[in-house]
């Protein structure tokens, strides 16, 4: 087995390898189309794979693509599980859903959010009343300028060193990435209504998740954290049965951005939780499996600079071609050695996930 191959170049290619693995295995498979308006007339999907009987007590869901351009890596690990078989594993008592592309758009345009903008793991609020940054306003002006040269990097990275200095690193990190929703222009921002990509997700856990008994929900993304390490971050508050079972699944080796041991800041609107809370009488475990690819300031570097060729640039422009050539390099690694990294760690969490369900 060279796991390489599961790995993909394009969001077109990711589809259709999952497709292909998907029906290989025999999955039931159902799609969900993205009206919106496709990047280089692609076809945009959030394809869902279902193996096991349909009434099985217990479900492992796995989510790629919550973060667009991080699609490469969970879409991998899928197509991985599916086509070399090991979907076998799975108990009889255990149900199967891989959810594909779940923001089809980033994916395509090799963004990290929706169509509109939106950071979909912020978008879970309600939008009604939704959760204050305070500090945003201080962070938007270094974050979210409104012209791009040569310097533009290095003028960035001396503000947020002198920001830092300041007010201290979690402050910084906490105000530019746990989530805003006052400006719909810069980066991190939680929306001002339910994306597309969100109302998939609920409509695919009424359709998928009602019913169960118990529930393990492992969301792939990339870009914290060392190369092609995968941080297991729990999201349930400490002291709850939820990050107690989620510690014991995983012998303890996992994180949490409420006891300040993960690279993630407490985040706001994530999918995780909004699906836990939203299943009240499922015994639910969830993590993000995050995995590092290129220091953290080349990984800023690149969500600023799409966010900044979004609404000022041209993507068609020498500019606008290398800016997503970066983005693409913050998010995955066409290397062997790193695809080999994450499968290794996402196949041990798979199983470890397996078990606890069914101990």
């Amino acid at each position: 087995m060279k796991i390489a191959t599961s790995f993909s170049a394009t969001y077109t290619e990711a589809r259709e390898k999952f497709l292909e693995a998907a029906a290989g295995a025999g999955a039931a498979l159902q799609r969900f189309y993205n009206p919106a308006s496709k990047p280089d007339g692609l076809a945009l999907t959030t394809d869902v794979a279902r193996l096991g009987d349909p009434d099985a007590p217990n479900m492992l869901l796995t989510f790629s693509g919550t973060h667009g351009a991080e699609g490469f890596c969970g879409s991998g690990v899928q197509v991985a599980w599916l086509a070399e078989g090991f979907w076998r594993e799975v108990p009889d008592n255990v149900q199967q859903v891989h959810v594909h592309a779940i923001n089809p758009y980033g994916f395509a345009a090799l963004s990290r959010t929706t169509e509109e903008n939106v950071d979909l793991n912020r978008n879970f609020v309600d939008h009604a009343s939704p959760p204050q940054n305070e500090n945003y306003h201080l962070v938007q002006p270094i974050l979210c300028p409104s012209e791009w040269d040569d310097g533009t990097l290095e003028r960035m990275a001396e503000q947020v060193e002198a920001f830092v200095e300041e007010h201290g690193f979690w402050t910084f990190r906490e105000a530019a990435t746990s989530g805003q929703y006052q400006d719909p222009q810069g980066i991190f921002f939680g929306g001002r209504a339910p994306t597309w990509s969100r109302r998939t997700v609920e409509q695919i856990t009424r359709d998928y998740c009602s019913g169960l008994t118990r529930l393990a929900v492992i969301d792939y993304h990339t870009g914290l954290g060392p190369r092609g390490f995968g941080e297991r971050i729990v999201d349930h508050l400490p002291d709850t049965p939820g990050f107690d079972r989620a510690m014991a699944w995983y012998d303890n080796d996992a994180s949490s951005p409420y006891l300040g041991t993960s690279t993630s800041a407490k985040l706001t609107g994530q999918m995780l939780d909004w699906i836990d809370s939203n299943l009240p009488d499922v015994e639910s475990t969830v993590i993000a499996l995050e995995y590092g690819t290129q220091p953290e300031d080349k990984v800023i570097g690149a969500l600023t600079a799409d966010n900044w060729l979004r609404f000022h640039g041209d993507r068609d422009s020498r500019l606008g071609r290398e800016i997503k050539r970066k983005v693409r390099d913050a998010f995955y690694q066409d290397a062997d050695d790193w695809k080999q990294m994450i499968w290794d760690r996402a196949l041990d969490t798979q199983r470890r996930a397996l078990r606890g369900l069914t101990g």
